[in-house]
């Protein structure tokens, strides 16, 4: 989208949001009418107002963020957070007032007919009941302290998310063999060094035999990991560190000076990755070698689904034994949807992110939910079609919202067995 485009968007969300202003103002006079200090009614409604708008405002003067070529810096998405933060506050107050009101015109109209004026207005419109705006804020609390904890607390709180796949195939040298995944780092959306920290710290406590990220390791630019790589290189593995790309590292979505330029970020991104000491798989494969067996990794760059398409999976199979157990890293899962699992190729696990599981949903009690599922067939987790497995992992990191709310940043570590071995539970 053009410069002009977001403009436009963003005038429209902001007069949006300036008109719940003036509606949630209102309602707080209703709410404070009856106390006692006329300081304290007229400091409420205000206080609020005067925030409210004050947040828009600068939500729409940091709009242009979206389209330099420095992109989104973490304090852009805490005034887009922090817009989002008070724009669905409002909403869910404004829904609420907006039913008692349809039930005062409904009263009116009445009254209308029977000629019957309002005691307290003295007009055929009833007043505005305070037990409605009380209602209104008591519902609108929990959405404006649930943000607040994603934002604070929630896009850090790390959850180790294990599974165990048995296959009937798979060499018997690799049985429990383990693999840490991370995915979608995000790496130009970190505010705090020591709560990322702790996350890694996460990761290295694993111990797996092989660490494997699968893209996005930048919101648009190679410079975003810089300062991260004495972080992100402490993760090792016996058997390796592999990386592919995904759609935001190709930096598509800021303005360069010229493709030559683009070209050369990608370049500097991927000599990061050997920074790392990850080995960047690009629509190649290699072979993990234990006790005399094999099992082939695979590695293509990002393809997606209304996303960059530039990954190509014969390329990264071509010399991979039809026989062999193959194991995937593709970061959209759409890929798995459209070209892996029907693969003649017979592709084992597939390993992708790319989702972040919308950073915001429901996973309690075998209830899952999250609005990203209404863009992606396979969003979060463990996806089995014919024992070819796909594993979608929710995000280390974060971007645009700066927090995470019922979808929390994850860190999988997935064990290989075989069948017939160990009894499967």
């Amino acid at each position: 989208m053009h410069k002009t485009g977001f403009l436009n968007v963003f005038l429209i969300i902001a007069a949006i949001s300036l008109l719940f202003d003036w509606y949630v103002f209102n309602g707080l006079r209703s709410f404070t009418s009856d106390w006692q200090s006329r300081r304290a009614r007229d400091i409420v409604p205000l206080g609020f107002l005067v925030i409210s708008v004050g947040v828009t405002v600068i939500f729409l003067l940091g709009f242009g963020a979206f389209t330099t070529a420095k992109g989104m810096t973490p304090f852009h998405e805490w005034m887009l957070s922090l817009f989002l933060t008070f724009f669905i506050t409002k909403l869910v107050f404004v829904l609420v007032l907006f039913l008692g009101d349809l039930g005062r015109g409904v009263a009116a109209v009445v009254n209308i007919a029977g000629k019957h004026k309002d005691p307290v207005s003295h007009s055929y419109f009833p007043s505005r009941r305070k037990f409605i705006s009380e209602l209104a804020i008591l519902l609108a609390a929990f959405p404006f302290l649930g943000f607040f904890y994603a934002m604070f607390r929630g896009k850090y709180d790390y959850k180790i998310h294990r599974e165990t796949i048995y296959y009937d195939d798979l060499p018997e040298a690799f049985d429990g063999f383990t693999i840490t995944q991370l995915s979608d780092i995000h790496s130009g959306s970190f505010d705090n060094v020591a709560a990322m920290q702790r996350g890694i710290e996460l990761a290295k406590a694993q111990k797996s035999d092989l660490f494997v990220f699968t893209g996005d390791l930048v919101n648009n630019a190679a410079w975003e990991i810089e300062p991260y790589i004495p972080n992100f290189s402490q993760l090792r593995a016996p058997y390796g560190q592999f990386s592919i790309l995904g759609n935001h590292d190709y930096g598509d979505y800021i303005q360069w000076n010229s493709e030559a330029e683009k070209a050369a970020n990608l370049d500097k991104l991927k000599q990061h990755h050997k920074d790392l000491g990850y080995r960047l798989l690009l629509d190649e494969h290699l072979e993990l070698e234990k006790d005399g067996q094999k099992i082939s990794l695979i590695g293509v760059q990002n393809w997606g689904r209304g996303f960059i398409k530039v990954g190509n999976l014969d390329k990264a199979l071509n010399g991979v034994d039809p026989r062999a157990f193959k194991i995937l890293l593709s970061h959209d899962p759409t890929h798995w949807e459209e070209q892996v699992r029907y693969n003649p190729a017979n592709i084992h696990l597939t390993l992708a992110g790319h989702t972040h599981g919308a950073q915001f949903g429901v996973e309690v009690a075998g209830v899952r939910w999250s609005p990203v599922q209404y863009r992606y067939l396979d969003w979060a987790g463990l996806i089995n079609e014919k024992d070819r497995y796909l594993y979608v992992n929710r995000g280390f990191g974060f971007l645009a919202f700066s927090g995470r709310l019922g979808i929390w940043p994850e860190i999988t570590v997935i064990t290989l067995k075989k069948k017939g071995v160990h009894p499967i539970s």
